[in-house]
């Protein structure tokens, strides 16, 4: 406790729940952080350092947070639609070509235009992107009981819904990848 005779003590950045939080989730994003301690990472919680630059480190989990949390709300990418209609009803794909920048939903649409850095942004082993793409896939249920009662969705009833998805995943990764490589720039002591 302080006494009234003694002059404030100088307050270092704004240390609230949510701000350290927030640092916390810039760290976890960190690829530097995350090479270092990938061995341990596999087996035990995380240990976060505490980096100079608390406010810096803050203010990119925020951005984080609201790119992930809030990511409806984000702009779609400018992706181009390409359609070529075809005979009978389309085949679903759902795969993505990440060296020619392509997102094959069905036999009759594609999405070109796909930054290569929005497959760097990654969900465990994939992309953000495969993630939806694997979601979205039909799935045959063999118990034929339950396949007539639940066995309902069809790609091509949520087809729009999916390519707006798309769109919004293909920014958060972008500018997920954005904030993570100026983490990497980032001059550091070495992570012990």
């Amino acid at each position: 406790m302080r006494r009234m005779s003694e002059p404030p003590r100088k307050r270092g950045p704004d240390l609230s729940k949510n701000g350290i939080f927030a640092y916390v989730y810039a760290v976890l994003h960190d690829p530097v952080y995350r090479v270092t301690y990938a061995a341990d990472l596999r087996r035990e919680f995380p240990r976060i350092p505490l980096y100079d630059d608390f406010a810096r480190w803050r203010d990119w989990g925020q951005a984080l947070l609201d790119l992930h949390i809030g990511y409806e709300g984000v702009g779609p990418a400018a992706l181009t639609r390409v359609d070529v209609p075809g005979r009978g009803a389309p085949v679903p794909k759902l795969k993505s070509l990440p060296d020619a920048g392509i997102i094959v939903l069905d036999s009759e649409t594609q999405l070109t235009g796909v930054p290569r850095a929005a497959w760097d942004y990654r969900l465990g082993n994939r992309s953000a992107i495969d993630w939806v793409l694997d979601q979205h896939k039909e799935k045959k249920i063999k118990d034929p009981t339950v396949a007539k009662l639940f066995d309902t969705y069809r790609l091509a009833d949520h087809k729009e819904r999916v390519i707006d998805l798309l769109a919004r995943v293909v920014t958060v990764s972008v500018q997920t990848v954005a904030i993570t490589e100026a983490m990497r720039a980032v001059p550091r002591a070495a992570l012990a």
